[in-house]
């Protein structure tokens, strides 16, 4: 990920396009489903859709890499706005586990910190929250899970947790007690110290008696409040060798980010704290790792919090029986340009360890190995001489080809790059040969370590798949071509012509920063225009194949941003609303641009998709019109629509002057609005309390009129919905597991495959469904692939838990278990319900149900289950009076031992 990360992923909600009430997680609720709870006749009706990315693998910083230490391939990682992601072993992918943050609760999906319990591997915790100042509106919260993160329940805090906050790759802040595993700790920022669980989580309390909340602010004058909060409390280590099972752990370390007064301990189970004497000052500690085999407490050092700043680091060794502090450094203070923080110990052979240095941009990361508690370092690569460079390992990018970046750099440059913002680096405890570390752009890895050691190459290749962190801005479904084109944050966008495949590469010729607007020519549709962000160059790009190739254009003068752009229905011309500058036309590829007059600067437009000529703008409740390829716009009479500029719309294709409008601000003109007549006047469509983005796809098999797709709430409901007859009834399309946080940048559905949709996401990349209805299905671009055939016919254990209970309905919990030899390469379990119970909404599967005959699937990520491994999936069903749980389970024509 690059530097404008930070900055640029707020933008949009900044503007006040988020809204909502307080927070209430949506992953494992002891409510009914919203559907369930319409009136009877209500246009809520419900449809089964399954749900995949557009892979584009990674994409987005991972600040956090966590490995179980008592249970093998147990590995977690977290990321700043797009959620935790468990390891699945036998897939060599991530699994998302916070796909259920709906929309009130976005800022849920940054998770500043992540503990996997020790005693007990079912539980899992992430503190979440995106920011700590008002961009985010809702306090954070520790989100806990006894199943592995398949679901979750929330302790809300009394103050904001920054997931996407300066200093969030330091930590972790959370963590287990590995002896008393009920007691939990968390260092919080802006000055809200430390705080204490005893109860797993349920409840949380400050410990008063810690002295020192820290200090230290990347900016203390930034206005926005971004840069200038406190940093806080940024990791908590035990020492387990001070304690006993059953009993708290005695001695807890504990970083603070304060140059000063960076490490605190406890000796007597968090009671009293003393600032650890002899400790080195002029630095922040960003990580601490403890190896109580020898008794070392390792600290990385940094100057600054991170991530993307940090010129001087240091690394420190402190001896927990004597009290000795040793600088063991690999290199002099002098020749740092970086600070150090990714810091981690071979749990298989204690005294080897390994460093990054995270904020050495050019030429590259470097990564560090000690294998003497740190008196000698050897390094991931030298000069020989400068400015060629020897490597000691090499880097395999095949299976994500774009992290090449399209670059051809000189030495000692070179691509892939071994990484940037490299805060997380974890040997795994139960194997020496795996590594794997985060950037800003992925999780690299390596499964023959060792041969560092023996002088060898290792090899690095991407272990990403499935983990999908993208930020969305546009996205568009040509009528011919490419089944999707994207516009991105960091990356840029990409190019789909297979949904199941990673492209290439990302858009290159220019490279933005980021992608702000895209558009194709409707009639046309190998004319593709982006507009975007970029730090020296031109902010706007033309393709003339459908997006596979581009070419510059030029700015106006003034240009400082992307801004959002338009293509004529033939492509003949062109209308740019870009940041810094007012709106313009051309009629050629950009080499050109007149000012457009009677239309606001900082418009968004559009397109009419049938008549070249016309183009359409929308500014501060005013709807703006062109007949003249956007030369003149007039001011259309169109009264009571939304009045802040949380706006898009849309116009139909194949119907002149058909425009759909989405948006709004609570307090004000909220939800869905229709034109027939060229934007003269709109109708509110009834129903619809708020809508955030708009889009088209192909008619439902019986209908005349093409799909319309929303982000939206609808009778009360907040999802994504469809309707195939002009708004007069919709259906909610997708459930309360499957929300991704905010959804309102950008939705299109597919013009050639009935009932696709495409969905933008705030860090989950681009999510697409598709429907179980006549039609629906797969096609040549990239379709889902129907499940796998179950294939298990051999031992299983089936565990059924009753998590909630209310009056007609309830939550359940279902884990299956491998107890046989051989790897299950999908799964089927069936059982029946006694008393009439009906499942209305299923997570982590893919049910039916006929009578009280339940069939529940795997999904496309957790069907290779490998011997002795499970696989579980959580439901809300309705029920009668009496609930009797079902004694019977069958898996492939076999009876499963009920535990």
């Amino acid at each position: 990920m690059r530097r404008t990360r930070a900055l640029t992923a707020v933008l949009a909600l900044a503007a006040g396009l988020l809204t909502g009430g307080p927070p209430a997680l949506a992953a494992a609720p002891p409510d009914r489903s919203a559907a369930a709870d319409a009136p009877a006749g209500s246009a809520l009706a419900a449809d089964t859709y399954t749900w995949k990315n557009a892979r584009i693998d990674g994409g987005g910083f991972v600040p956090g890499i966590v490995f179980n230490r008592s249970e093998r391939n147990l590995a977690y990682a977290r990321t700043d706005i797009g959620g935790a992601y468990r390891w699945q072993e036998g897939t060599k992918t991530w699994t998302p586990l916070l796909d259920s943050v709906g929309w009130d609760d976005w800022g849920h999906t940054g998770v500043v910190s992540l503990a996997s319990d020790p005693v007990d591997p079912d539980r899992v915790y992430a503190a979440a929250g995106t920011y700590t100042n008002d961009w985010d509106p809702n306090n954070g919260a520790v989100l806990r899970s006894a199943d592995r993160g398949a679901t979750w329940r929330k302790a809300d805090l009394p103050f904001k947790l920054g997931g996407n906050m300066p200093g969030r790759g330091m930590g972790e802040r959370l963590a287990v007690d590995p002896h008393r595993n009920s007691v939990l700790y968390l260092g919080t920022p802006s000055g809200n110290g430390l705080w204490r669980s005893t109860d797993s989580g349920a409840s949380w309390s400050e410990v008063t008696a810690f002295p020192n909340p820290g200090n230290y602010a990347q900016d203390p004058g930034d206005t926005s409040g971004y840069a200038r909060d406190n940093q806080g409390i940024v990791w908590v280590t035990f020492d387990e060798s001070t304690g006993t099972p059953g009993s708290a752990t005695r001695t807890i370390y504990v970083g603070v980010a304060d140059t000063e007064n960076a490490v605190y301990r406890s000796t007597d189970a968090g009671v009293t704290w003393e600032r650890v004497a002899g400790q080195p000052s002029g630095h922040l500690a960003h990580k601490g790792v403890l190896d109580t085999e020898n008794g070392h407490l390792y600290i990385a050092y940094s100057d600054k919090g991170g991530p993307y700043d940090g010129g001087k680091g240091r690394l420190w060794r402190y001896a927990t029986a004597t009290g000795t502090w040793t600088d063991i450094s690999p290199v002099a203070e002098a020749d740092t340009y970086y600070g150090f923080s990714g810091l981690t110990v071979d749990r298989q052979n204690p005294g080897t360890l390994m460093a990054t240095a995270y904020s050495s941009w050019w030429p590259d990361t470097q990564i560090f190995r000690s294998t003497d508690s740190g008196a000698t370092w050897t390094q991931a690569w030298d000069y020989s001489p400068y400015p060629n460079r020897e490597n000691r390992y090499t880097m395999d990018v095949s299976s994500v080809p774009w992290l090449t970046w399209g670059a051809n750099p000189s030495p000692p440059e070179q691509t892939p790059k071994l990484g940037w913002m490299t805060e997380a680096l974890e040997i795994d405890p139960f194997d020496p040969d795996r590594m794997m570390y985060g950037t800003g752009a992925t999780v690299y890895g390596t499964e023959n370590l060792t041969n560092w050691d023996s002088d060898t190459t290792f090899t690095i290749e991407p272990m990403v798949r499935g983990l999908e962190e993208t930020a969305v801005n546009d996205l568009v479904s040509p009528p011919s071509g490419a089944p999707l084109i994207s516009g991105l944050l960091d990356v840029g966008g990409f190019r789909h012509t297979d949904l199941t495949k990673v492209p290439s590469l990302m858009f290159t010729q220019p490279n933005f920063t980021g992608t702000t607007s895209l558009d194709f020519a409707e009639s046309n549709p190998d004319t593709v225009v982006r507009a975007g962000d970029l730090d020296s160059g031109p902010h706007i790009a033309f393709s003339t194949d459908n997006g596979a190739n581009w070419f510059a254009g030029t700015d106006p003068s003034g240009v400082s941003g992307g801004g959002t752009v338009a293509a004529g229905a033939d492509g003949s011309g062109f209308v740019w609303s870009p940041q810094g500058a007012g709106v313009h036309h051309t009629t050629g590829f950009g080499t050109s641009w007149s000012a457009s007059s009677g239309i606001p600067a900082g418009a968004v437009v559009e397109s009419d998709r049938v008549d070249p000529k016309t183009f359409y703008g929308f500014k501060s409740g005013t709807f703006y019109v062109s007949t003249d390829g956007g030369a003149t716009f007039t001011a259309s009479p169109a009264t009571g629509l939304p009045g802040g500029d949380s706006v898009r719309y849309k116009a139909l294709p194949g119907a002149e002057g058909d425009i759909w409008l989405a948006g709004g601000e609570s307090g004000g003109a909220y939800g869905l609005w229709h034109s027939t007549n060229g934007g003269q006047s709109f109708t509110k469509l009834q129903g619809v309390d708020e809508a955030d983005t708009v889009g088209f796809g192909k008619a439902a098999p019986d209908a005349s009129y093409q799909t319309v797709f929303t982000s939206a709430k609808i009778d009360g409901v907040r999802g994504i919905f469809r309707s195939t007859d002009q708004g007069q009834t919709w259906t909610r399309i997708n459930d309360d597991a499957h929300q991704w946080g905010w959804t309102g940048a950008a939705i299109t559905g597919d013009p050639r495959v009935y009932g696709r949709v495409y969905v933008a996401t705030n860090g989950r990349g681009i999510v697409y469904g598709d429907t179980s209805d006549t039609g629906g299905g797969d096609d040549d671009g990239g379709g889902t692939d129907p499940d796998p055939d179950p294939e298990p016919t051999r031992a299983c254990a089936v565990a059924y838990e009753v998590t909630n209970q209310w009056p007609d309905g309830f939550q359940a919990q279902v884990r299956v278990t491998n107890t046989g030899p051989d790897v299950w390469n999908g799964w089927s379990l069936t059982w029946s319900f006694a008393d009439g119970q009906r499942v209305s909404q299923l997570w982590n599967g893919a049910h039916t149900q006929s009578g009280p005959a339940v069939t529940v699937r795997n999904t496309d990520w957790n069907g290779t289950v490998a011997a002795g491994s499970s696989a579980g999936f959580g439901f809300t069903a309705s029920r009668s009076a009496t609930n009797t749980r079902p004694t019977a389970f069958e898996l492939g024509g076999r009876l499963c031992t009920v535990t």
